[in-house]
């Protein structure tokens, strides 16, 4: 009797440390497929926009993006009724046209993220990919007022302080900029797109916020949402292509200019939010925040190579303030602001158990110090081997 629940109990520690190792495992991948997406569409970008011969439409693009992404979502929700069409069509048909007043709240955020994604190809078409990546950072301060403005949030003094730093390290940036003319090329707008960066990070700020508000008084799935903003996006995104660009596509096509490389450009814009989407569930706020810094680093080194970026002293401080912005930002609140919340509740086994309960996580303490370990001799290496 003794030796079975002997058995039962090791088998229980086996599962339980099976499950663990899992999470982890799970927790590095999920570092890893952001980090990917994060670097590798910024730099593909401005990789095909540099390419010689015909420029694809920017505008076609971004129509082309939506369209794929409203097919892959189609396809998750018909995988959710386990391949039942007719099922799957009454539940869109119900969801999009009988729910219209559902659906057309999602016209705004559509509208902006139509915005958003033909001026990041401004953008990237006009700026250092390393520059852009470090500016575009300032979404995370225009997400964070607008939370606070929209959803009644409240930032720690350190997100607060955080968000300081992240504004002078990307005005820093901005002044290397004004001291190294040589960094943007005879093709490249500097201030078309600074201009551009700075009403995307706008527009995501607004658009983020309002649709998770929408997804936070709505049961709907997020892959419904995709579908019910995709459908505006493309909508939206045709005008936009007719406007700018309808002689262009009228004589030469709307795949203008599309290459195997350009493809992929589009299948990483598509499907690569997706992705994040799913991945998210697995990762926590420090897990994106170190995936943020890692992909502006890989877009630095990247840039050094492939485009011939050069790095200076104010670049590395500005980047570097922003790195240490977007890793404060995404902290838990600190221990002292903890413990000042439950002292109130003065009893031995509340304390303890909420001392257990606000432990630092082993694998975040890892984490935290194998990343910045990891960030401080990359940009070692680059200050040194570059400058």
């Amino acid at each position: 009797m003794a030796d079975g629940k002997a058995n039962l109990v090791a088998k229980d520690e086996t599962t339980t440390r099976g499950n663990g190792q899992m999470k982890v495992q799970l927790k590095y991948l999920s570092l890893a497929v952001l980090v990917v997406q994060n670097a590798s569409l910024i730099l593909s970008i401005q990789y095909v926009r540099t390419l010689p011969g015909e420029r694809f439409l920017a505008t076609s693009a971004v129509v082309m993006a939506e369209i794929l992404k409203v097919l892959a979502c189609l396809l998750i929700i018909l995988l959710q009724k386990r391949c039942h069409v007719k099922e799957t069509v009454l539940f869109l048909v119900d969801a999009i046209l009988f729910q219209y007043k559902d659906t057309l709240k999602l016209a705004l955020p559509s509208l902006i993220y139509t915005l958003q994604n033909n001026l990041q190809y401004i953008a990237i078409s006009n700026l250092p990919a390393a520059t852009f990546q470090v500016t575009y950072q300032l979404k995370i301060l225009t997400t964070a007022l607008f939370s606070v403005l929209m959803l009644r949030k409240t930032l720690s003094k350190v997100q607060w302080f955080s968000l300081l730093l992240l504004f002078v390290g990307v005005a820093i940036v901005q002044v290397q900029h004004g001291g190294n003319k040589d960094a943007v090329k005879a093709n490249q707008n500097y201030t078309a797109g600074l201009a551009a960066v700075i009403i995307s990070c706008l527009s995501s700020g607004f658009a983020g916020v309002y649709f998770e508000k929408i997804l936070k008084t709505n049961s709907a799935s997020v892959w419904l949402r995709n579908v019910q903003l995709g459908i505006f996006g493309t909508a939206l995104g045709m005008l936009a292509l007719w406007w700018n660009d309808g002689a262009a596509v009228a004589h030469r096509g709307f795949f203008l200019g599309y290459t195997s490389m350009v493809w992929c450009v589009i299948l990483n814009q598509a499907f690569g939010g997706l992705l994040v989407a799913v991945v998210v569930k697995y990762a926590d706020n420090i897990l994106k925040g170190f995936a943020t810094s890692f992909s502006i680093i890989i877009s630095t080194i990247m840039s050094i190579y492939l485009f011939a970026f050069r790095v200076d002293p104010l670049f590395v401080a500005g980047a570097g303030l922003v790195i240490s912005a977007v890793y404060m930002y995404s902290l838990p609140k600190s221990s002292a602001t903890l413990n000042s919340s439950f002292s109130a509740l003065r009893t031995e086994d509340s304390t303890s158990k909420k001392r257990r309960m606000y432990s630092p996580d082993p694998y975040h303490q890892v984490t935290t110090k194998v990343s910045l370990l990891i960030c401080i001799n990359i940009c070692n290496k680059v200050t040194s081997g570059i400058l």
